[in-house]
């Protein structure tokens, strides 16, 4: 298994997989960078700069997260909102298929190991509120934000 540390704007990502894929994404506030990135993880340092870049809406990845059978179907659900896109818990729930499963789906996008690429920022409460994010609340509201930018529109 090969790691990699990576300077992003939201602090350090650790990425960590081997040439069968991509088993975790993780924010950090460490300091410290990789200088050498290993081949078996360049194209998910090169995925994640363009996407931060702002030139790159879907991830092309080999992904091995590790989970139960309920964590990888709430994780694969979670591949299925658009970028740009925000969906419940309670939505998520209702696509799984048990409305009553809501506490145990958030849990399982909690526990979601692959940082931006499966999007878990993009769960918001019934309300429209940021609510439950592991790599804090402001990290969501920014990736939110750089997703679906706000454009100020001229009055001239």
């Amino acid at each position: 298994m090969q790691t990699v540390y990576v300077k992003t704007p939201l602090g350090i990502a650790i990425i960590t997989g081997d040439k069968n894929g991509i088993s975790s994404i993780s924010i950090s506030d460490n300091s410290t960078i990789s200088v050498i990135i290993p081949p078996e993880l360049q194209q998910a340092v090169q995925q994640l700069n363009e996407y931060f870049d702002g030139l790159r809406k879907d991830f092309d990845l080999k992904l091995q997260p590790k989970g139960t059978d309920f964590q990888q179907k709430v994780w694969k659900e979670l591949l299925e909102i658009p970028f740009g896109k925000t969906r419940t818990y309670l939505e998520q729930s209702k696509n799984l298929g048990d409305v009553k499963a809501i506490r145990a789906v958030a849990s399982a996008n909690g526990k979601n190991p692959l940082w931006i690429v499966v999007p878990c920022h993009r769960i918001i409460g019934s309300d429209g509120s940021l609510t439950g994010y592991a790599g804090g609340l402001w990290r969501k509201k920014w990736l939110l934000d750089h997703e679906n930018p706000t454009s100020q529109q001229s009055l001239f």
